[in-house]
């Protein structure tokens, strides 16, 4: 792999991080399967696209991004909380209707971005940058985006947010109010997506309605790989496991195309990667299990000649 690849699997990495750290809030964090991920990722993108097609400053169009992408996910919250539906089916809900959405948003199936001006065309005429420019802007956000979800999950607010996901029965005993909580994560959660969609929408050059297909799947692979490698025995290691998840499986994408493998196949591969990144931890401590009983057989074995002598 040349170096222009492999920069551009890192700054994809990186650009994708805040969504994989909402399916971390999700998944981990929250311990609810929220599949609003598809559609808020789109709903970033589209927002992200049309105003800056309308003359928006690009950066401003993040921020409204982010609010979508909230919304979205309190629409979710509301469905289960309130309404009592099943998480995995408030999700799919929402992610169904932000389909429509987002195309009465964009008003078309794409949108180019390839002659208006985004944060990567204005990165990319700085000199000094050359072609770090990309690199540098996704360094930017994640760092700021970990700091801030660090920060915020170590308050009171967010304590509690994690206490809901670990055991939600005991946090209700204490008088916390545990659908408070759900709405809170999850529009937060989805206002990472988003804000990762309107990235990637400009960082690519265009807004597509399909370009959020997959993305729970991505993003949990991403946290599973992360967790593997990195561990998340704290909170701080937690959250950079995610993003060094996303950035190995940006690069192993990257990496399994340049040996020939059919764009159209990369669906496949991500929920294979998925399926062993789960099974590696069951693995290693059959792995181990089995290097123990060994050794205990082979220390008994040695102490039988012990006393056979």
């Amino acid at each position: 792999m040349s170096l222009s690849i492999w920069l551009g699997a890192l700054e994809q990495g990186l650009l994708w991080g805040a969504m994989v750290l909402g399916v971390y809030m999700t998944f981990r964090v929250l311990d609810f399967p929220d599949l609003t991920i598809d559609g808020a990722f789109t709903l970033g993108a589209a927002v992200a696209a049309k105003y800056i097609l309308a003359g928006y400053d690009p950066w401003l169009v993040l921020l409204l991004a982010v609010l979508c992408g909230a919304l979205a996910g309190l629409v979710t919250g509301l469905l289960h909380t309130h309404l009592k539906v099943a998480p995995l089916l408030s999700g799919i809900l929402t992610m169904i209707a932000l389909y429509s959405i987002n195309l009465r948003i964009m008003g078309q199936a794409n949108l180019s971005l390839l002659r208006v001006k985004t944060i990567f065309t204005w990165v990319k005429g700085i000199p000094a940058l050359g072609p770090y420019g990309p690199l540098l802007v996704g360094l930017i956000v994640v760092a700021l985006v970990l700091i801030l979800l660090y920060i915020f999950l170590e308050t009171e607010l967010g304590m509690s947010i994690r206490a809901t996901g670990n055991n939600e029965h005991m946090v209700r005993s204490l008088g916390i109010n545990t659908s408070t909580m759900k709405l809170v994560g999850l529009a937060i959660a989805n206002a990472l997506v988003a804000l990762s969609g309107g990235l990637v929408a400009q960082y690519q050059g265009f807004a597509d309605i399909g370009m959020g297909i997959g993305m729970i799947v991505a993003g949990l692979a991403a946290v599973i790989i992360g967790e593997a490698l990195v561990g998340a025995h704290t909170l701080v290691r937690a959250l950079l496991a995610a993003v060094t998840g996303s950035i190995i499986y940006r690069v192993v994408i990257s990496l399994v195309l340049q040996l020939g493998m059919p764009p159209t196949d990369l669906k496949l591969l991500t929920s294979l990667i998925v399926v062993i990144a789960m099974a590696f931890p069951l693995l290693r401590h059959r792995l181990g299990l089995r290097a123990l009983r060994l050794r205990s057989e082979q220390d008994a074995a040695a102490g039988q000649r012990k006393q056979n002598f």
